[in-house]
């Protein structure tokens, strides 16, 4: 799965406290004081004999609210835009500062909201209230310093995982090329000490003995302190709280969608299973186990494109290079973002503004250390949208351009609502809206902009289907797993005595894999992956997939397409922009149901379109597993 994020990725009050995700995508993280550059009004004081709040107070309330985001929202996007560019102490320290603030005051705010829960107010304000209750990531508790604390935590966790340091053969190794190598090594026992040694980072002390494993566990009793003074169970309960539904209806809505594309995925597990055990044998890939996490090709197993040349379909392979062809075409990074541009041209969109092109950082600086995480910026909630990428030429840069520029474009489409709606109708939206244009990069459309001079015929389909379901079907128990770990964790279902064993419990039962070594308690696998320490939900992620596939349906039958659904592009077509655009300029003002609605005609998630996409590849992996015995 590349890596990428959304700068903004919640409501209002989310873009600033979680601004510092750096990144989705993702996407990393004061005092009290403000910046004298976006002075903040102070909330109106409560105490036991105050009377009892008014629509009129309540209104009064949102609209301070909806300046205080504005403005301080553009300056942590500007402080955070220089740290993610100029990563140095300073900036860092900047970052930190404005993060404590943004915390402390959105707690202030949440905890205000509360006053008029009892009121009868018209459904906007509603909402609006609701918004500023949920925009808050991590709600520190409200008694002096616990804000500054939670900073301090998050701030350290996200340090120890970026900097931790890795030795392999004698040398201290940088923690990408570890990654790289994972798709590329296929010695069992060198991927193993591979595998195994990233995850001692986790529980590494620095000189004040903190580890992310301790910090993680600090972490969990202040945001669940917080959450319960904002009247959620916990913390995990506050985020499944911002999907319009009960956080127990959310959790099975969750349940229900897998199980929609669970047969997809058993078929490829038990196909890789079948193909790793030739490549190694029984000893090492047992028919009748849980395959060994650090054989996938990735450093977290969560997709397996790393394995692409073990499992690719006999005679199926795509008959051309999507990067050969951008190198001999001429393409270089900027051109990749003008070609992305392009496709949006073409079904409608304006132009991006100049600014883009003055201020995105498209190529990596060779002066200054940067945060080369692909995501997708806007600034002042209005036409300072940008990217930041250190692109390359390449077939993986060339989709994450097209997936970064429908982030810009769903952000300036919706740039007249309120801020507090400036963030996309559930957290899967943003996501998918970049995702589904993926879709769209056919061998057709690859044609139509002349990158190659033949479309392949459908003896080739297999192969390309092939490499988007290691991706993408290969990731779906993952992207569902990350958060269930967490609501068991911030539930206190799952304490840092067993904080592993349910990380692994968890990996087996959705995923089918299993660690190549022995895993104790004193572990903390799941602090190996960046999202964990990093506080970035993840059902997102699952729930984009989900969507990816339902909005590309609905597009190709705007469009009129009637072959396979996964050889369709919607470029060119303006009948799909205008619908899109119905849904993109929206933003979070109402249910995501009725954006859903405004789009694809159904207010209902639906994970069959997946597998309406990859009904071929579904058919052909029937066809070779037919009598293996396959799951775990």
């Amino acid at each position: 799965m590349t890596k990428r994020h959304l700068a903004r990725p919640f409501g209002a009050l989310a873009a600033v406290s979680m601004l510092a995700l750096v990144a989705a995508c993702g996407q990393d993280t004061g005092d009290a004081e403000t910046s004298a550059a976006a002075p903040a009004a102070s909330a109106p004081e409560n105490t036991a004999e105050d009377a009892a709040p008014t629509d009129a107070d309540a209104a009064n309330f949102i609209a301070e609210v909806e300046k205080w985001t504005r403005d301080f929202g553009e300056y942590y996007a500007r402080i955070s835009w220089v740290q993610a560019t100029y990563i140095n102490y300073d900036t860092n320290w900047l970052v930190t500062k404005a993060d404590t603030e943004a915390t402390e005051k959105g707690v202030e705010f949440a905890n205000e909201a509360k006053r008029f829960n009892d009121l009868d107010l018209p459904a906007g304000m509603r909402r609006k209230l609701e918004a500023i209750k949920l925009g808050v990531n991590l709600p520190a508790p409200s008694r002096p310093g616990a804000a500054a604390e939670l900073a301090e935590v998050n701030t350290r966790m996200g340090a120890a995982y970026e900097t931790g340091k890795i030795e392999l053969d004698g040398e201290m190794v940088p923690r990408s090329d570890l990654e790289v190598m994972m798709g590329e090594v296929r010695d069992p026992a060198k991927l193993q000490e591979i595998w195994t040694k990233w995850r001692e980072v986790p529980v590494t002390a620095d000189a004040d003995g903190n580890t992310i494993k301790s910090d993680y566990a600090k972490m969990v009793k202040l945001a669940n302190e917080g959450a319960r003074e904002l009247g959620y169970a916990d913390a995990g309960a506050m985020w499944r709280s911002r999907y319009d539904m009960d956080p127990d209806a959310f959790a099975a809505e969750m349940d229900r969608l897998w199980g929609q594309v669970k047969p997809l995925y058993d078929e490829l597990h038990c196909y890789v299973r079948a193909e790793l055990n030739e490549e190694y044998g029984d000893d090492v890939v047992p028919l009748d186990q849980p395959i060994r996490a650090d054989l996938l090709g990735n450093m977290w197993a969560q997709t397996w494109s790393g394995l692409n040349d073990l499992v690719a379909p006999e005679g199926a392979a795509p008959s051309y290079s999507l990067t050969d062809q951008l190198v001999a075409n001429g393409y270089d990074a900027e051109k990749i973002v003008k070609t992305g541009e392009s496709f949006f041209s073409s079904l409608g969109f304006e132009p991006l503004p100049e600014t883009f092109w003055e201020r995105s950082m498209i190529t990596k600086p060779a002066d200054r250390e940067v945060a080369c995480h692909a995501s997708a910026w806007d600034l002042d909630w209005a036409d300072d949208i940008r990217i930041k990428m250190c692109t390359s030429v390449n077939a993986d840069d060339f989709r994450t351009v097209h997936h970064e520029l429908g982030h810009n474009y769903y952000q300036r489409a919706y740039q007249d609502k309120s801020v507090l709606f400036q963030t996309g109708a559930n957290g899967g939206f943003h996501e998918a809206i970049g995702d589904m244009i993926s879709l769209s990069i056919t061998p057709e459309y690859l044609n139509k902009i002349g990158l190659i001079d033949e479309v392949p015929d459908a003896s080739k389909d297999l192969g390309l289907l092939m490499n988007e379901a290691m991706e993408g079907v290969a990731f779906l128990p993952f992207g569902l797993l990350m958060d269930k770990w967490r609501w068991e964790v911030f539930s206190g279902e799952l304490t840092p005595e067993t904080y592993n064993e349910g990380w692994w419990k968890l990996r087996e039962q959705y995923q089918g894999i299993r660690p190549p070594v022995a895993r104790g308690s004193q572990y903390f696998d799941p602090g190996g992956k960046y999202h964990i320490p990093g506080n970035v939900s993840y059902e997102r992620y699952f729930l984009a997939r989900i969507l990816q596939f339902q909005f590309h349906k609905a597009a190709c039958e705007i469009a009129g397409w009637e072959g396979p659904l996964h050889r369709c592009s919607v470029y060119g077509s303006k009948a799909v922009g205008a619908r899109f655009n119905a849904m993109l300029e929206l933003g979070a003002s109402e249910p995501w149901p009725e954006a859903l609605a405004a789009f694809t005609g159904s207010r209902e998630m639906d994970g069959s379109a997946m597998v309406d996409y990859f009904q071929p590849l579904l058919d052909w992996l029937q066809e070779q597993n037919e009598g293996r015995s396959c799951g775990w």
